[in-house]
């Protein structure tokens, strides 16, 4: 059992290492009749892909998918849906040195103690590569959440790189898209692109990152308690992106230096039913959303693969000191954004659909 499968009922199923012939996924669950065409699921990749700017890997990958099964005259049909992304500009010679040797912070020593084998080339299935595959079916689950709940809206974007911490007071979600990390605070952007020009150029070195991703419109009563949380699945779903190390719900770590009364989401009786006066929890109470923006934050680490020499072993056991040549991200989070809207996306609408089995829909009245 090699656990390439998350979710309950949408199901997905992500295949293929990075200098492979190709990646993809293949999902299971999606209801029929959802919108599900090439262009809708491309745009989603287009943000993900690579290349796109200087402070990103310089891999030239289309990122074009395909639809192999599972969609009929653009709708999907209710079976397995099969979308696949042709691998095109692999440099495996660039991974030659490596091939008997362990790159420090890299999952290469612990596939080979687990495995005895692995596929040096770009990291196999440890490389970031691989969330091309998720973001594809995040495009499929985007599309029936757009079918399901027309107002639920994802948004992802960075907000903190290294110890560069964007200023919540200048926020401005329309800067979003407007720079190359999905910067919400415009005067911060600036001061990330000289910071990372000078680690790339100068110093040889890669840095982390913090994603922050947020859906608003989430209906309340999704998740079960204990062992069917909706936290606890957004959790393993963040922390199952390639690199990422930490994962926060709402306040997250801060909440342990809060008091109780600062803590606790205040309740008054709005027009429409209950109106929180915070939201410390970030939009779930007991595994269960509460109808408030759900608010998720991981934490990237630095990309492994710099130019810098590190001290190592080889698979001889011998020490040595390793350069990592290639094309590598020097801040892998850029390109985590898309990636962490996608799994939000997957696990809301596995929640829906768990949630439409077990209770069709019947909320508990207030007022």
């Amino acid at each position: 059992m090699s656990l390439n499968t998350f979710g309950h009922l949408f199901r997905v199923t992500t295949w293929g290492e990075s200098h492979g012939p190709a990646l993809g996924a293949t999902i299971d669950g999606c209801p029929p009749g959802v919108p599900v065409e090439p262009g809708a699921l491309q745009h989603w990749l287009d943000q993900r892909k690579p290349g796109q700017s200087k402070f990103t890997t310089q891999r030239q990958e289309p990122d074009a998918v395909k639809i192999l099964s599972g969609v009929f005259d653009g709708l999907s049909t209710g079976t397995s849906i099969q979308l696949m992304i042709e691998n095109t500009d692999q440099r495996s010679k660039d991974y030659g040195e490596i091939a008997k040797a362990f790159r420090p912070g890299h999952a290469d020593i612990a596939y080979h103690l687990k495995y005895g084998l692995r596929d040096y080339r770009g990291g196999g299935r440890s490389s970031a590569r691989e969330t091309a595959a998720r973001v594809a079916a995040g495009g499929v689950a985007r599309s029936a959440l757009a079918t399901l709940v027309p107002g639920l809206k994802i948004t992802g974007y960075m907000v903190q790189m290294g110890a560069r911490k964007i200023d919540r007071s200048r926020f401005d979600a329309a800067e979003i898209g407007r720079n190359d990390f999905w910067c919400p605070d415009p005067v911060m952007a600036v001061e990330w692109a000289e910071y990372l020009d000078h680690l790339r150029k100068d110093a040889h070195d890669s840095v982390g990152a913090v994603i922050e991703v947020v859906a608003s419109g989430v209906p309340a009563g999704l998740g079960a308690p204990i062992y069917g949380k909706l936290d606890s699945d957004l959790a393993a779903a963040m922390m199952s992106i390639n690199a990422v190390k930490g994962v926060e719900i709402g306040d997250g770590m801060a909440a342990a230096e809060l008091t109780g009364t600062e803590n606790a989401d205040e309740i008054r009786m709005g027009p429409d039913g209950p109106v929180f006066l915070s939201n410390h929890a970030g939009g779930i109470l007991g595994g269960i959303s509460t109808g408030q923006d759900v608010v998720v934050r991981f934490a990237v680490k630095p990309t492994s693969s710099i130019l810098t020499p590190r001290r190592t072993i080889n698979q001889a056991g011998d020490e040595i000191d390793l350069i990592t040549k290639g094309r590598h991200d020097p801040c892998v989070g850029i390109r985590a954004v898309p990636v962490g809207e996608a799994m939000m996306a997957c696990v809301l609408l596995d929640h829906l659909l768990l949630d439409r089995g077990q209770t069709g829909g019947v909320r508990g009245e207030i007022g």
